[in-house]
């Protein structure tokens, strides 16, 4: 039994949402999210509702033990690119890339 929650189109780069994901990637759910607590990047504060809502619907959907839960899968995908244009010396023009990300995380409940 597991139970899932997903963030999608979130204005961060995958790249940067990687780094915290695998900071957290086999822990278990109360250890994550005091790891995701005191870690300064930008992407925690997204994670944390997103393992507080993994957690809520492992407790509410499949009446799971919150205190047995562990990140069982964590990954994160490219979501779309916002495309701007910022001006440049001579007329020219210079494309920005606003990266978007969809993170899927998993929650299982540890055996005995």
């Amino acid at each position: 039994m597991e139970a899932n929650a997903s963030l999608k189109y979130i204005r961060i780069s995958p790249r940067k949402v990687k780094i915290v994901l695998d900071l957290i990637r086999g822990q278990k759910a109360d250890k994550a999210m005091a790891i995701l607590k005191y870690t300064p990047k930008a992407a925690s504060e997204d994670l944390i509702k997103l393992l507080k809502s993994a957690m809520a619907n492992a407790e509410n959907n499949f009446s799971m033990d919150t205190s047995k839960l562990y990140v069982a899968k964590c990954y994160v995908c490219p979501g779309p690119t916002l495309k701007r244009i910022r001006a440049k010396d001579h007329g020219r023009a210079h494309r920005i890339l606003k990266r978007t990300s969809h993170v899927f995380l998993t929650l299982k409940e540890q055996e005995d």
